[in-house]
């Protein structure tokens, strides 16, 4: 067995693939039945979206903090199960204020998880392996978002196009996920007494380091809005809802597959090379989006927007968490997912108001920031290994000067 591929690495993994699958089996078809099925207008998508990772934003930043000072299992267990609940209210709304409640509900539970799973995932792996390991946990978080979705597909057909029939069946690996979480392991807490503070003390001991790194990154969330409002771009170009759903799959396909090797290449070249190629493909993908109504040309955008998220999402979380040591992973996790989810807010919000009649405009403005987000980012990587050469390393890895 390698030794990153620890037993919380693999139940943790199994966990979010199962909690994916509920999650994205209903994520693309939600657009459209908001839309279509609820008359909602796009302002309505996105403000559902953004308002739903605003509250789980709100409880990432607590939970971090929290567990690093308590137990991390019953929070990812209360998370887990949140996230069930919300699917239910889902399935259950006749209009789209209900919807919008149970996505909170569901997103304050992934705010509530995913920091501690987080930070469990890297008891006792060395830095230079945590590429590997939250490589590995997207790819199979990531993966259930390709089974999901492809659930919806096979449900869509023998349902006939109805889609309030599959929001319950959703529910049953979202409630399976929260079962597994038993699995986890978590050793006893054995912090000192000067430990034992007020839990939002432990985020004033992060290092500016981490706040440099960090603060780039929740600044770049504020071009990348909601991936509901890219699929109802999709929907508006031409995409039927089947395709629209294969479209989700791919993109989510190329996630998965991509998401190892830039975990792998993170450590070998440092996480913010790869982080800063991964913008360029958002640079592509946004504004490919914003200019083309070709079906065959959106194709290969939603392809190389998944090479974007494989190379940003699990690398994000690995280059915060190589930031700072041990008794400071949760709240390293939770500060800088709850940040990156208010970002994630307000992108939601202003891009599905300026969405018009087709969302070209947002798409277009993303893009050409991501443009400049990558080229920052890339001149950090490359400022960073040309100092650490002079300096006498002369390794692969992340650059000292500027994120450590």
């Amino acid at each position: 067995m390698r030794s990153w591929l620890t037993r919380n690495v693999r139940v943790l993994s199994a966990v979010s693939f199962l909690q994916d699958a509920a999650s994205e089996l209903l994520y693309p078809l939600l657009p459209i039945y908001l839309t279509s099925v609820l008359g909602a207008p796009a302002a309505v998508v996105g403000a559902v979206e953004g308002v739903a990772e605003g509250a789980a934003s709100l409880t990432k930043l607590a939970a971090g903090p929290l567990g690093d000072r308590y137990s991390k299992r019953p929070l990812i267990a209360t998370g887990y199960g949140m996230a069930a609940l919300g699917k239910v209210m889902v399935a259950a709304a006749s209009g789209w204020a209900g919807v919008l409640a149970g996505r909170v509900v569901d997103r304050l539970g992934k705010g509530i998880r995913g920091a501690p799973r987080d930070a469990l995932l890297v008891v006792d792996i060395d830095a230079t392996s945590r590429g590997k390991v939250f490589g590995f946990h997207r790819a199979m978080d990531t993966l259930g978002a390709v089974v999901g979705p492809l659930l919806g597909l096979v449900g869509y057909e023998l349902l006939n196009h109805q889609i309030a029939p599959l929001l319950w069946v959703a529910v049953v690996p979202a409630v399976l996920s929260v079962a597994l979480v038993y699995l986890v392991r978590e050793k006893r807490s054995q912090a000192p007494t000067g430990a034992r503070r007020a839990v939002f003390a432990r985020v004033r001991d992060l290092p500016n380091r981490y706040w440099r790194a960090a603060a780039l990154v929740i600044a770049f969330g504020l071009v990348n809005f909601p991936d509901a409002l890219l699929l109802l771009r999709l929907n508006e170009i031409g995409f039927s809802v089947v395709e629209v759903i294969l479209a989700y799959v791919t993109y989510n396909a190329v996630y998965a597959v991509a998401s190892f090797p830039a975990g792998v290449l993170a450590d070998r070249v440092g996480k913010p090379a790869v982080f800063g190629i991964g913008l360029v493909f958002f640079a592509i993908g946004y504004t490919g989006l914003g200019l083309t109504t070709d079906t065959l040309a959106a194709w290969l955008l939603i392809g190389v927007y998944g090479l974007f998220t494989g190379c940003t999402d699990g690398v994000g979380k690995a280059w915060v968490s190589s930031l700072v040591g041990s008794e400071l992973q949760g709240s390293a996790q939770g500060v800088f997912q709850g940040l990156s989810g208010f970002a994630v807010l307000a992108a939601g919000l202003w891009a599905g108001f300026a969405w018009g009649s087709d969302g070209a405009l947002p798409l277009l403005v993303s893009g050409i920031a991501g443009g400049v987000f990558a080229a920052l980012t890339l001149g950090i990587a490359v400022r960073g290994r040309y100092v650490s050469a002079n300096s006498g390393s002369g390794k692969g890895g992340d650059p000292t000067p500027v994120t450590e």
